[in-house]
């Protein structure tokens, strides 16, 4: 691995190079946030796919791709004298430093080389939240971030809206979660399951579809709950269900092609047949 005199070396030839591109580039001299920020989302999904591949090469990749955009707003940034990655990086550093308390003095705020306090020192003060555990830290977090001064101003105003529904539902449950809103005994969240699913199957029945379609989404708020309460991720949960879905689904496609049978004309029967050895493969 590389030295720390190394690495910041790598980042400022990094810089370097976008200064050059952004003065000589005429792609790179035109972009905007508005136009970087499609490909933004694009890139911090593809380091997602990277990520639950567990693939290094193609995460030290898109790492890459993903930190170009964070260098390139920040140069956005600097040419509109907002703030520049200097700024960036110490917000970030004193954003870090004031949500841990347990381990920096406030006093290392705007430190330019914050020191943690010594193993088991209360510098802080009394009023120090005590997080021995991982579990301690997440159920102050919420607190600490509320009385940040540009900071979250309710719980949940944190929860970005632009997130997809799944994730957002997630980290909506997960926040309330950190302030004691959450089911004393997890067992009892499959009541609420029930409920929801007798609920959707109700207004199924009766053929309103406004109905359904709201009580559809409570049927899916209540299993992302469930999942939740048991440490199941999900979106990492239904991305494995799509993954194992097109590898079965493309197995009966290239079956239908060795066959010379088109997948339209083929029976459920005969789909079913080799869905099922196509699942027997798997394992």
């Amino acid at each position: 691995m590389h030295t720390r005199q190394e690495k910041m070396e790598a980042f400022g030839r990094l810089l370097d190079v976008l200064d050059e591109l952004r003065e000589k580039c005429p792609w790179d001299k035109k972009q905007t946030n508005e136009s970087l920020r499609p490909n933004t989302i694009e890139e911090t999904y593809e380091l997602c796919d990277a990520l639950s591949r567990n693939d290094n090469m193609n995460i030290c990749k898109e790492l890459g791709d993903v930190l170009l955009h964070v260098c390139f707003y920040a140069k956005i940034g600097s040419e509109q004298e907002q703030f520049d990655m200097a700024d960036v990086c110490n917000k970030l550093t004193d954003k870090l430093i004031f949500r841990h308390p347990h381990v920096y003095h406030p006093s290392q705020i705007g430190s330019p080389a914050p020191r943690p306090l010594p193993y088991g020192a209360d510098g802080a003060g009394s009023d120090t939240p005590e997080a021995n555990t991982a579990q301690q830290v997440i159920e102050n977090w919420e607190q600490i971030k509320l009385k940040e001064k540009d900071g979250n101003k309710s719980v949940l105003s944190g929860v970005p809206d632009a997130l997809p529904s799944l994730i957002k539902a997630y980290r909506i449950q997960d926040k309330a979660r950190n302030v004691g809103f959450d089911w004393e005994d997890r067992g009892d969240v499959w009541n609420k399951v029930r409920e929801e699913l007798g609920e959707l199957e109700a207004e199924l029945a009766k053929g309103d579809k406004e109905r359904s379609l709201e009580e559809l989404g409570d049927f899916i708020f209540s299993i992302i709950n469930a999942g939740r309460l048991y440490k199941l991720n999900p979106d990492t949960a239904l991305e494995k269900t799509n993954r194992k879905f097109i590898s079965r689904f493309n197995y009966i496609e290239e079956h239908s092609i060795k066959m010379g049978k088109p997948l339209k004309d083929m029976t459920l029967a005969e789909m079913d047949a080799l869905w099922n050895e196509a699942k027997e493969k798997e394992h």
